[in-house]
């Protein structure tokens, strides 16, 4: 029988044992409770990563709460879900931040419940984490860089080395959108012949997508490609493009790979996407709060593979095998 399905509110010596160790549950001797607090469950892909978590919360017996806020750039009230949740004495953190810096201050709460925490999808901003002498136990996560790096050789392709191209922005200053872009905008400096005339954020979501990508054509009419930080925003700028009566005369890569994503490339109104595997990445954080609530090490860095999907790949994406 393991510490943590032991009941801990007896013993003192126990009790202190517990603000060490994160095998120690602060329950009442029932299932561990471990918090997934997401970015948004208004995005499909944040929905398949809550599928995953909950899939193996449950094979493993652990109370999976998920809370996120209703806007994925309201990083004040994610901050909040997480503030209510350290109090509330949560076995374990699992997270996808919204804001890379503002979440520091809740791994120092963390850290200092002795609750661990793995981040998910988005990486804290290592700089301050060092700072405030925080840590996070594991990173769960595609390399976006490499991402970006896909769609732009598959735009640099596709347009064979010449072309003006326009590119959607997710949150400025946000590390998944960065990162992506950073990939993007590396190989595009390696066509001369290849120019963004445009760069301007749509903040993840379909709404502004759509309306930034109508004023981005009626700017730039010879435009030859679009490239949007993700799914939502490349699925309105599809929407845009139809309503200009260009579709098919545009290149359109998104990134996450999301079903309607995919129907869209199959029925060739958009071209490209970057599948991850959101539901592996949930399950993965799951299991390793179940070990870190065990006492066992989890590594520091579990990459979840990435790939482009074309018209010749839009089914299902499997994950590696991973060991349990």
């Amino acid at each position: 029988m393991t510490l943590r399905r032991r009941p801990v509110r007896i013993a003192a010596v126990l009790v202190g044992a517990c603000l060490g160790i994160a095998a120690c549950n602060r329950g009442d001797g029932g299932a561990p409770t471990v918090a997934l607090v997401l970015k948004t469950l208004n995005n499909p892909f944040f929905v398949e990563m809550e599928q995953g978590a909950r899939e193996a919360a449950d094979s493993l017996g652990i109370e999976l709460v998920v809370q996120a806020p209703e806007r994925e750039i309201d990083v004040e009230k994610q901050m909040q879900i997480v503030e209510n949740l350290l109090q509330r004495r949560v076995d374990a953190l699992l997270i996808t931040p919204s804001g890379s810096r503002e979440i520091v201050p809740a791994v120092v709460k963390a850290n200092e419940a002795a609750i661990p925490v793995v981040v998910v999808d988005t990486r804290v901003d290592a700089p301050a984490l060092e700072e405030a002498g925080a840590r996070i136990s594991s990173f769960i996560g595609s390399d976006n860089v490499d991402g970006g790096r896909m769609a732009g050789r598959f735009v640099a392709e596709r347009l064979g080395g010449q072309g003006r191209v326009a590119v959607l922005e997710g949150i400025p200053g946000h590390e998944t959108g960065d990162s992506r872009l950073t990939g993007f905008r590396e190989v595009l400096a390696e066509h001369p012949g290849l120019e963004i005339v445009s760069s301007q954020t749509a903040n993840w979501e379909r709404d502004q997508a759509f309306n930034v990508t109508q004023n981005v054509l009626q700017s730039h009419p010879d435009l030859d490609a679009i490239f949007a930080a993700n799914d939502v925003m490349a699925l309105g700028a599809v929407e845009a493009v139809a309503a200009a009566g260009r579709t098919g005369e545009i290149v359109i890569v998104g990134f996450d790979a999301q079903d309607d994503a995919r129907i869209a490339i199959r029925e060739e109104r958009m071209d490209a996407t970057i599948a991850q595997n959101p539901r592996e990445m949930g399950r993965l954080a799951v299991i390793s709060a179940d070990r870190l609530l065990r006492g066992e090490t989890v590594p520091a860095e579990q990459p979840v593979r990435i790939e482009l999907v074309t018209g010749q790949q839009t089914g299902a994406v499997e994950a590696p095998a991973r060991e349990e």
